[in-house]
């Protein structure tokens, strides 16, 4: 039986921990909160009282960690000194490139193959195993790195080199935050403009304003029932997430010398969302910010 060290088990952590255990393999799972280890053997999973003890004996190891500092240390301090040789180590937490290539090069310099892998499609995806992983690793490497995340996916895609995944993420990000403020922005116009809501989406989903944010996560309450502007902006991805996210994008931008003035603006509003105190909210909440709401 393949054996899995899942250390991380946050918001999306746990489900993705889930879904290995699912699909009939043994996973040993870790955390600094003792609460989301029970939960993880509640559901099946062997609970490890340490990040070197998880990864003993593992045939793939997967972290799901906050920052590239937390990843740094696990690798360092608990995983290369312990993990088997022939282990698999696969990064999907959302750090900066930088970061993800030193751990990567720290790795490959001690006889491991490794992969940073971050993920697209918030907790439900992560419950439902139908995240898209973004991977950047050696391209003889990728289709042992795609099996081991098979569970857990609905699209797996070789972004390049170590670092490439991390590099697609942020870019990603970036254009999402800036096309959820451009959709909140025409919506909250809209509104001023006595156009009904509904109306208005059901014109723009069908005209060239159509985009993911619109027609697949609408942040104004009704037109599409899963989003989670119809549960008080809570759930889904939250506004303190994408403000990491688009500071990686601009502390990137800043160091290649590339131009993102619409990513710095998308920053600098979701940081004023954030600094009202509503960074648990989802990041579709902007809508409200920008109607002088929150």
């Amino acid at each position: 039986m393949t054996r899995v060290a899942f250390i991380g088990l946050g918001n999306m952590g746990s489900g993705m921990a889930a879904n290995q255990a699912k699909a009939g393999r043994e996973v040993v799972a870790y955390d600094l909160n003792a609460e989301a280890v029970a939960r993880a053997t509640e559901q099946g999973m062997t609970g490890a009282a340490s990040a070197a003890e998880a990864v003993k004996d593992a045939d793939i190891v997967i972290t799901m960690l906050p920052a590239g500092k937390h990843v740094s240390s696990v690798y360092l301090e608990s995983i290369l000194p312990n993990a088997r040789k022939d282990a698999l180590l696969i990064d999907c937490s959302t750090i900066d490139v930088d970061s993800a290539r030193t751990v990567a090069r720290d790795a490959s310099m001690q006889g491991f193959r490794a992969a940073d892998a971050p993920v697209s499609g918030g907790t439900a995806a992560a419950t439902g195993g139908t995240l898209t992983f973004m991977v950047g690793c050696r391209e003889q490497d990728f289709a042992d790195f795609e099996d081991a995340l098979k569970p857990m996916a609905k699209a797996i895609i070789h972004a390049g080199s170590n670092g490439a995944g991390q590099a697609a993420k942020i870019c990603n990000n970036m254009l999402l935050g800036i096309s959820m403020i451009g959709t909140c922005e025409a919506f909250a116009l809209a509104e001023r403009l006595g156009l009904d809501a509904q109306k208005f989406f059901d014109i723009a989903s069908k005209a060239s304003g159509q985009c993911w944010s619109l027609t697949s996560y609408c942040p104004w309450p009704g037109p599409v029932p899963a989003a989670p502007s119809n549960r008080d902006y809570e759930g889904g991805f939250a506004a303190a997430m994408m403000l990491k996210d688009l500071t990686l994008a601009q502390d990137a931008a800043e160091a290649m010398g590339a131009s993102t003035p619409l990513g710095g603006g998308a920053e600098a509003l979701f940081k004023e969302l954030v600094g009202r105190g509503h960074g648990g909210k989802d990041f579709s909440a902007i809508l409200e910010m920008l109607r002088g709401k929150l």
